[in-house]
């Protein structure tokens, strides 16, 4: 797969998925702006995405800094052939405990962040009259929920709606929109669920293992490559068997 003379913005690109996604598209040759509001974890990730690559630390729930990272990735690379909304966060705790303060969090990094990031790099790619890719990354659980995660499974369900909804309006512009949703997977953040959740999670997944970012990565690279050119609006799961639904 050869993203060469590629841009690619991709959020949450200090650790897990987004990085192993950010890492990938390097390796297909594309110029990554790596983006997240870790900076030691992007300082971490810089040499391994090349002499091309920029990293850049912004708050995704502060509009003026999205659009302060917009210019400066186009003033650097040009406009971008590829936006992947990789950037999320996750507690896991019953929902009659949540705090109106994580509700809050949730929707704004989770859910208006990318519609905020997409938007901002939207209006210089409509007004050229350039190619993209849209990436988002949601979760299983925004299509059949999950337990202990009720809000944050309803923002990745908004995300996911939102990419169908957005893939229906820039269809005519040629600009694909499309999701990918991991299920359990070997990140920094399910190292963090108690151990019998993290186990009864492996039990489920047919595959009996949980997936790797790497593998989230790939489905990512398919659809920011000329392979999906004819793919808009579509949801694909890399759950290793855990959501069999059509």
């Amino acid at each position: 797969m050869d993203l060469t003379h590629k841009v690619a913005v991709v959020t949450g690109a200090a650790s897990g998925i987004g990085r192993a996604i950010a890492i990938g598209l390097a390796e297909a040759g594309a110029r990554v702006a790596a983006v997240d509001i870790n900076g030691d974890g992007l300082i971490d990730t810089a040499p391994i995405l090349g002499p091309g690559a920029t990293t850049h630390k912004v708050d995704l729930c502060d509009q003026q800094a999205i659009s302060a990272l917009r210019d400066e990735v186009i003033t650097v690379h040009g406009l971008p052939h590829v936006i992947v909304n990789a950037a999320g966060f996750d507690q896991v705790e019953p929902f009659m405990q949540n705090s109106d303060a994580l509700w809050e969090s949730l929707v704004a990094v989770n859910f208006l962040g990318p519609i905020r990031l997409t938007r901002a790099f939207l209006e210089p790619i409509l007004a050229q009259h350039h190619r993209a890719k849209i990436v988002n990354i949601a979760s299983d659980a925004g299509r059949v929920g999950s337990l202990g995660e009720t809000v944050y499974s309803g923002t990745k369900g908004g995300l996911i709606a939102f990419t169908k909804s957005l893939a229906r309006e820039l269809a005519p512009h040629q600009i694909n929109v499309n999701c990918v949703c991991p299920g359990p997977t070997d990140t920094p953040l399910f190292a963090t669920l108690p151990p019998k959740v993290r186990s009864g999670l492996i039990r489920a997944i047919p595959f009996r293992r949980l997936g790797t970012p790497a593998e989230v990565a790939d489905a990512v690279l398919f659809f920011a490559s000329d392979y999906s050119d004819f793919v808009t609006g579509q949801v694909l799961s890399v759950s290793g068997g855990l959501t069999m639904v059509g």
